[in-house]
Formats: structure tokens, C-alpha cells, sequence
């Protein structure tokens, strides 16, 4: 006991705030709620705040169950891996510092040079948070290209038989993602060109994500979160409107958590003080002068 007593000390301390802050961040890039984490994890909410204030010394089981409500390896936390041969550990170092662009670039070098085909983009797929207007922009988009439009959500419900309710009430978040990927995939091995409003917490799974911008051509819609949110109550739902302040500030978290993994896109366009009709027409415009588009169209 004393052994254990004389190691424990300030790196501890530090573990358990690092395991915190990255389930904190996990539960904001999928917009979940604590309260929605503690139904699906079976960990009340008062052991999750701990936890994510880095003050609760949470077992592996219980750890486990958190990581599965999320759909994420346990390792996402914990930072366990594999021991890296000595050619991995070289090629981490070696790219640890590029840029976001140097690492684009290296992952098309990469492509090329060692024989990964990349797959034309036959379909339009629109990424942001709730009230981006993924919808409204969506449907202008399939009737202008005449293209089909597609919701990721409906595709889900058909998926699992259910709708998105009981879905999380029955299965948690971890089916709801199984089932977000396989819907993804079944929309895009059709080989007819569609525009697809997705969720808009998919881009944090790493793996249906990747999926999206191999087989998309795949545009960011941005919006400021005032207007984020006033989207969403106009379209009649209120409960943003409760709480308001803590709501804003969990709403700019989570624009925050992935504003970077929205900004992989093939194009980002902004419909902050455009209307419906404005944002349409200039999404278009835009979209039509885009190089990316004009080679998707000249490979057509």
C-alpha cells in the first residue's frame, strides 16, 4: 500500500485530467448531452462531470462503457496503441509538423504513387452543424443539376426499420452511428448521382467521414451560431430557447470541436446574411466556378 501511496503523484493527476478533456471533447463532436451519455453508458451524470473534470478515478469497465455509448475504441481515452516499429515512428516524426495542406498534399502523393485509385465523385454531399441549411440548399441543388436528394436521416430509419427516436431510446448512439454508416454506404454505391443532406455530427466518425469525402463532392455550409440557432427554433423546435446562454455556449463547442474537420471539405460556403432563395442561387454560382466541380463534370 505504501508503494502505491509514494508513486501516486502529480502525473496521475494529470492522466485523469487528460482522459477528462478527451471525453469531454469526444461527447461535443457528437453533440451529446451528458444526461443522453449517462442513459446510454449506464454512468450517472454525476460520475461523468467528475470524470470530465478530470477529479474521478474511473475503472476500465467503467470506461469501457462510456467509450461503447460513443462507438469509439477505448484507446481514444487511454492513448493505448501497438508499439511503433522503428519505420513508423520515423514517418510520424517526420510529418508531425506539416500543415494541414502539407498533409493533403502528401496523402495525394501517396495515393498516386503507391496505386489507390481514386473514385469519381458522382455525388454532392452537404456538411455543417443543425440549421446550416442543409435541406433547404440540398433541395435547390438536386432541382438546379436535377439530381436526387437524399436525407441521410430518412435513409437511417429506413436502415434500422425504426425511427430516430427509438433508435437512441432502444440502441444508444452506437447504433445510431452503425446504422448512419451503412445507410452511407448504400446511398453511394449507387451509381446514380445524388445530393445527400447528412447529420451533421458524421464528420466525427473518422470512418464514415473518410467514406463521404472519397465517394462526395462535398461542400461546408457555414453559418454564425446565432444563426445556427435561430434556424432551429424557427423551424418550431423551442428547446434551444431553454437555457439559452448554456445552450449558445454548448453550440459554439461544438462549432469549435469541428470546425476542422468540416474544413475538410472540397468547398466551404458561407449563408450568413443570405436568404434561402440568395444562398441557393449563389451556392450554385459558386459551385459551378469551383475547379473540382468543373474536372468532376469534365471526368462526366
Amino acid at each position: 500500500m505504501s508503494e502505491n501511496r509514494d508513486k501516486a503523484g502529480p502525473d496521475d493527476s494529470a492522466f485523469l485530467l487528460v482522459v477528462g478533456e478527451r471525453v469531454r471533447n469526444a461527447r461535443a463532436r457528437r453533440g451529446m448531452s451528458r444526461k443522453i451519455l449517462a442513459k446510454d453508458s449506464g454512468v450517472s451524470e454525476r460520475y461523468l462531470a467528475q470524470l470530465e473534470s478530470g477529479a474521478g478515478n474511473i475503472s476500465i469497465l467503467l470506461l469501457r462503457q462510456v467509450a461503447r455509448a460513443m462507438d469509439l475504441p477505448i484507446t481514444e481515452f487511454l492513448g493505448d496503441r501497438a508499439p511503433l516499429t522503428v519505420d513508423q515512428a520515423l514517418l510520424l516524426r517526420q510529418v508531425e509538423d506539416l500543415s494541414s495542406e502539407q498533409l493533403q498534399e502528401l496523402q495525394a502523393f501517396i495515393r498516386d504513387r503507391f496505386g489507390v485509385a481514386s473514385s469519381v465523385k458522382r455525388h454532392i454531399a452537404l456538411i455543417g452543424l443543425r440549421g446550416a441549411g442543409k435541406t433547404t440548399l440540398g433541395q435547390i441543388l438536386a432541382t438546379t443539376f436535377g439530381l436526387q436528394f437524399v436525407e441521410i436521416a430518412k435513409e437511417i430509419e429506413v436502415e434500422a426499420g425504426l425511427s430516430l427516436n427509438e433508435i437512441f431510446d432502444l440502441y444508444g448512439q452506437g447504433a445510431y452511428r452503425r446504422f448512419e454508416r451503412r445507410a452511407l454506404e448504400r446511398i453511394t454505391a449507387d451509381p446514380a448521382p445524388k445530393v445527400i443532406a447528412t447529420g451533421g455530427s458524421l464528420p466525427s466518425e473518422p470512418a464514415t467521414y473518410a467514406h463521404l469525402l472519397t465517394h462526395c463532392f462535398t461542400i461546408w455550409l457555414k453559418a454564425r451560431p446565432e444563426e445556427h440557432m435561430g434556424r432551429v427554433v424557427a423551424q418550431g423546435d423551442m428547446r434551444p430557447m431553454a437555457g439559452q446562454s448554456e445552450a449558445m455556449a454548448d453550440l459554439k463547442r461544438i462549432l469549435a470541436q469541428r470546425e476542422a474537420l468540416y474544413a475538410r471539405a472540397d468547398m466551404a460556403f458561407d449563408t450568413a446574411g443570405r436568404t434561402a432563395e440568395q444562398a441557393g442561387a449563389d451556392l450554385v454560382i459558386a459551385l459551378r466556378a469551383h475547379p473540382a466541380w468543373l474536372a468532376r463534370e469534365a471526368a462526366e
